[in-house]
């Protein structure tokens, strides 16, 4: 074989090897960036369910709020009923 076949063979061969690492490459990236963005979408979604999630127990929590007030209350006006002190019984 002659230095000059050598030397295109080497040629080839390395290029080829370029060509294979390239794609190596590429496709290291391309895996990344597809990891990149669905670890994104679960991200977002995992905020989009925790903000539903805390308006839900916002509203679980003031509902409750209202109804302990709304008993209270009628416990008060149950209580003043029985003593006689309520606003309407002693007016005359």
């Amino acid at each position: 074989m002659s230095n000059s076949q050598q030397m295109f063979n080497a040629g080839a061969t390395k290029g080829h090897a370029q060509a294979k690492t390239d794609e190596w490459t590429q496709s290291a990236k391309d895996t990344a960036n597809a990891a990149r963005d669905k670890t994104a979408d679960i991200a977002q979604s995992t905020a989009d369910t925790a903000h539903q999630k805390h308006e839900e127990a916002s509203g679980f929590i003031q509902q409750t709020g209202e109804q302990v007030m709304n008993m209270a209350q009628g416990a008060v006006d149950s209580v003043k009923n029985t003593l006689g002190v309520g606003d309407h019984s002693h007016k005359k």
